[in-house]
């Protein structure tokens, strides 16, 4: 059994929470709403009001980490792509959480990030592409990285999502009925929630430290007919692509999560 915190018990994390309770470990769980604390709670979780603001932290974030051997990061950046990098919001907050992961001895973070880091680029992503973020979101989640990757107080894992769907999100419900979409020869790169939990699993079980992992099903048909069949699934109006706009060829490659890790992507529930 392990004492896992669980920075986030959003659309990922609570399921990802209840998932690993299952398994024997015992959860500190945070959210930023007062109203979650009792789901939480209901859940055999241990609840915990946090907030990383850029200038402060909450209180109880010594509590939250306290007697965790392991912290998840799992907070979205949630910045508008103004272009304007010289307020680091989100790699701020990193900055003012990281003294309190050092004081609480927790050894071992694993930080959730995303494949914005790499930027659009027609070729194939590994983990040795260099990153070249092009949305703010993107740029914060890579300077947090190095932040965390470079503190030699605690390992440091990162998992870079691609798309992320599940039950209730898909991206299709925003496309559906739109026109002149653009990039429709360009190949999905997505993830559905049970897969992001069953490699935070994987990561977890074997003690995957001092890495970074892409973290996207190797199957990529084109957008024009990916949101096209899923519209037809779900009786929604079907998406109009336009051929005269740009087509990214970026592919996001899994490799290393299915050979390091051994694991077994879940296509059927795409």
């Amino acid at each position: 059994m392990k004492q896992i915190s669980i920075l986030g018990c959003g659309w990922l994390g609570l399921p990802l929470a209840k998932r690993l309770l299952e398994k024997g470990n015992s959860i500190s769980g945070s959210t930023t709403s007062e109203n979650k604390l009792s789901i939480l709670a209901e859940a055999g979780i241990d609840p915990f009001l946090v907030t990383l603001e850029s200038e402060s932290v909450s209180e109880n974030i010594t509590s939250f980490l306290s007697e965790s051997e392991i912290l998840i990061i799992d907070i979205p950046p949630k910045l508008r792509n103004t272009g304007d990098s010289s307020q680091k919001v989100f790699v701020q907050k990193i900055e003012n959480l990281i003294p309190f992961i050092e004081r609480s001895g927790i050894k071992k973070v694993l930080f959730v990030s995303s494949t914005s880091v790499y930027g659009d680029d027609n070729s194939l992503i590994t983990e040795e592409t260099i990153p070249n973020p092009e949305t703010e979101s993107g740029k914060q989640l890579f300077l947090a990285e190095a932040i965390l990757q470079q503190n030699q107080n605690f390992e440091t894992t990162i998992l870079r999502f691609g798309g992320l769907i599940g039950e209730e999100r898909h991206p299709v419900k925003f496309l559906a009925g739109k026109e002149n979409l653009e990039n429709p020869d360009a190949p999905v790169n997505l993830i559905h929630q049970k897969d992001c939990i069953g490699i935070i699993e994987a990561i977890l079980n074997q003690s995957k430290w001092n890495e970074l992992f892409n973290a996207v099903a190797p199957f990529h048909p084109t957008r024009q007919e990916y949101y096209t069949q899923k519209a037809k699934e779900q009786n929604l109006i079907l998406p109009k692509f336009s051929s005269e706009k740009s087509n990214i060829k970026k592919i996001v490659s899994s490799e290393k999560i299915e050979t390091i890790l051994n694991y077994q992507f879940k296509l059927e529930n795409y």
